[in-house]
């Protein structure tokens, strides 16, 4: 513990250092170094998703780096201290934890999370949803909507009601689409995407994570289709639909 608070206490002393001398770090305000924020932290969930645990380590540097420098920016403008994050944080966790800090009494995790956010209603908040960032990524966002009004007891008893669900709003967008409403079929695909991410929670799916590894292995079987035409001196523009998807088929026999 002690190694660790002081290698903490190295990285507060090269940020005072860096702000101090180095011109680009001098420069720097919460909002240049917002987006930069949020580009560590795909980075982050890109090692997450490949269990690339050395690059994990290395993206969770990059973030307590950008914490330490927005707490510096704090200190210079007299808003807040490093201290005070800290102890924020601490008395956040003592008070969100009554079963361990308390003599609140849990059974399971739903407990737990149910008594997060009745803490959380009582510390002002007027909406169990009104923690969801309005800036998340729609997928995302639908994942927390769920995962936040499950606590008060919003939620489908069992999997064949979300299936069902599922299937109710597929044929509702069939409708849709007959229809030719452009805006009636948007909404009701995003009925559907909905209701795929909560079939997902059912089936103790990470929606987003499971879209990002087909998006990864669409890649890695588009790109090895690139390299099979090329190997035949071909481009896929100049292959028809039937020659494309005999590579296709290939590309997922040799990544299985």
């Amino acid at each position: 513990m002690e190694s660790t608070a002081n290698e903490f206490l190295r990285l507060v002393k090269i940020m005072d250092e860096l702000r101090a001398q180095c011109p680009w770090d001098k420069k720097q305000t919460i909002d240049t170094l917002r987006h930069l924020t949020i580009e560590e932290t795909y980075e982050l969930t890109d090692a997450i998703t490949d269990a690339n645990w050395v690059g994990i380590k290395e993206e969770l540097g990059d973030l307590l780096l950008h914490i330490v420098f927005y707490a510096k920016i704090g200190a210079e403008k007299n808003e807040f201290t490093l201290q005070e994050v800290i102890n924020t944080v601490c008395e956040k966790l003592i008070t969100r934890h009554p079963h361990i800090y308390g003599d609140t009494i849990v059974e399971n995790e739903e407990d737990v999370k149910q008594n997060w956010e009745k803490i959380k209603l009582k510390e002002g908040k007027k909406s169990v949803l009104e923690g969801v960032p309005k800036s998340l990524p729609a997928l995302v966002k639908a994942i927390r909507l769920q995962e936040k009004s499950k606590t008060v007891g919003f939620e489908w008893d069992n999997t064949t009601q979300v299936w069902d669900k599922c299937k109710e709003e597929l044929s509702e967008l069939e409708e849709a689409t007959k229809s030719g409403v452009h805006d009636r079929i948007e909404d009701e695909m995003g009925d559907v995407l909905f209701s795929l991410v909560n079939l997902a929670r059912f089936l103790h799916i990470d929606a987003e994570n499971a879209l990002e590894r087909t998006n990864k292995k669409f890649i890695e079987r588009f790109t090895g289709m690139e390299k099979a035409a090329a190997a035949e001196n071909k481009q896929l523009h100049e292959m028809s639909l039937e020659e494309m998807d005999t590579l296709w088929n290939k590309m997922k026999k040799s990544n299985k």
